[in-house]
């Protein structure tokens, strides 16, 4: 059940216990100011129940407030409540009427902020909110022109009003897991199903004799070759076998307990990691007996198989594990086109990261900056048809250079050099959010509240990117406006100097 929350009071209404006021001009009171909470709370309603029975949900503001806070200052669960517990300008931000002593919420309550919060519901409001800023962004743009049209520093432009420029790369934001061996993999199942051994026999304890599962003989194999300090390929096998080997004793040991004892006593991580199990051992006999590496839809982490291995080529990382997703970016905003747990060609998101930003402002891109492995045959003939422009040198052998195409190829060249520079700020975005903030290890155990927590610090970042416009172009009338008064005051002086010239000369 959800009860609309009544409107915001606004800052100068927030009641400190010990006298005074908020500041106006406070990062998180501004930042309040910028979210569209009531739009916002719409998208939130969706995701709750209209029975009407029970407890009702805690507000929209309250629970997306607490995840901005959260990423935006890079805290556990736990420590942002007990940040929101002891600074009034957080409890304002979340939408509290009053400072309280009390704990706003349970630190539990996050992981239902996330739930709730889908992949697709946040990823409309990361657009409202980019949407609006690029619009509120033009509109500064436009003022500018005009006032230096005004001043005739700059003449009215009679061109054509440009479309904007598309930048899209592809990343990996890479999971909180320890790099996956095959081995090391094949340790975590066997201890996992000696666990539900042990669990299974208990209530079979004194009538039927425990299954032997080896596990101090398995454990000491297993360290054996993990501390060596150099392992070759026969003992890598060798101890691998083993490993398969004991595992597959214990699943066979479980299905002869499931006779007796009902799966049922397991919960329900329990249940879920015997289907995982199952499914590793599965895969790493078959790359076994097929002297393999490789294997489709292969699970690298036991406690979260949805991760995949995905090559990136990068220097000191050349696989990671994660998700892997593809972004797109506006005049600096950010917007999350496609996720994915499966390793992809992201040259194949092309047409619809266009389509997507005709849809999002209503015309095609002038220009689209990609790197090189977007520039395929078939993304370069849409672009062509639809009149854009696709960053990259030409297909083709370069051409002899002549006296006649000297100054086109030099052309063509600086334009080269100056689309690749027009695509750093999207590289910049990236290092940005895997050094500021958490896309460089995403904590969160489930795919959905990964996926949340991924459009949320881009969510964060274009949040934080518009207050930043705001400053800077309330600086800038600052400016304006100063110069301005300087202009007519020297104005002046130039006047009573003249006046005062004609009165000495008469």
């Amino acid at each position: 059940m959800y009860r609309k929350n009544i409107k915001q009071l606004e800052f100068e209404n927030f009641n400190l216990p010990f006298g005074g006021q908020l500041r106006s001009d406070n990062r998180w009171v501004k930042l309040a100011k910028l979210i569209p909470w009531e739009e916002i709370e719409q998208f939130y309603m969706k995701s709750l129940s209209e029975t009407g029975m029970g407890a009702s949900a805690l507000p929209a503001r309250r629970a997306l407030g607490a995840l901005i806070i959260k990423e935006r200052l890079g805290f556990s669960d736990r420590e942002t409540v007990a940040q929101i517990q002891e600074n009034p300008y957080l409890q304002y931000f979340i939408g509290l009427k009053a400072y309280q002593d009390e704990p706003a919420f349970d630190a539990s309550m996050l992981v239902h902020f996330r739930k709730r919060f889908g992949n697709g519901e946040l990823n409309k409001i990361n657009e409202l909110v980019s949407s609006k800023a690029i619009k509120e962004q033009e509109k500064r743009s436009k003022s500018k022109k005009s006032d230096k049209d005004d001043d005739g520093e700059a003449g009215g432009s009679g061109k054509e009003q440009r479309k904007g420029k598309l930048l899209m790369d592809a990343t990996c934001t890479p999971a909180d897991i320890t790099y996956p061996t095959d081995l090391k993999l094949l340790n975590d199942a066997r201890e996992k199903s000696e666990e539900i051994i042990d669990i299974l026999h208990q209530p079979l304890k004194g009538k039927y004799k425990k299954p032997r599962t080896y596990r101090q003989r398995a454990r000491k194999n297993f360290l054996k070759t993990v501390k060596s300090r150099r392992t070759g390929r026969k003992q890598l096998r060798k101890a691998i076998r083993k490993q398969l080997n004991y595992l597959k004793r214990n699943l066979k040991n479980i299905a002869k307990l499931n006779e007796r004892s009902p799966l049922s006593l397991l919960n329900k991580r329990q249940y879920k990691n015997l289907l995982v199990i199952h499914e590793i051992c599965r895969q790493q006999k078959w790359m076994y007996d097929n002297k393999s590496i490789r294997i489709s839809d292969r699970i690298v982490s036991l406690s979260q198989p949805h991760i995949r291995p995905v090559k990136r080529g990068k220097a000191g990382s050349e696989t990671e594990f994660g998700a892997k997703l593809s972004v797109s970016l506006v005049e600096g905003f950010a917007f999350v086109d496609r996720i994915s747990w499966d390793n992809y060609n992201e040259s194949g998101d092309l047409k619809n990261q266009v389509e997507t930003y005709r849809d999002r402002f209503g015309v095609y891109p002038e220009s689209v900056h990609a790197d090189k492995i977007y520039r395929t045959r078939e993304n370069r003939s849409y672009c062509k048809k639809h009149g854009i422009r696709l960053s990259g040198p030409p297909l083709g052998r370069p051409r002899t250079v002549t006296e006649e195409n000297r100054e086109e190829l030099k052309k063509e060249a600086m334009q080269s050099y100056q689309d690749e520079v027009d695509r750093i700020p999207i590289e910049g975005k990236f290092g940005e959010g895997k050094r500021r903030y958490s896309l460089s290890r995403i904590m969160s155990k489930l795919p959905k509240t990964s996926e949340v927590t991924i459009i949320l610090n881009f969510l964060v970042m274009n949040l934080l990117k518009w207050l930043k416009a705001i400053n800077f172009y309330l600086v800038y009338c600052l400016l304006s406006r100063l110069s301005d008064f300087t202009r007519r005051v020297l104005q002046a002086d130039r006047v009573a100097d003249s006046v005062e010239i004609r009165v000495v000369a008469s």
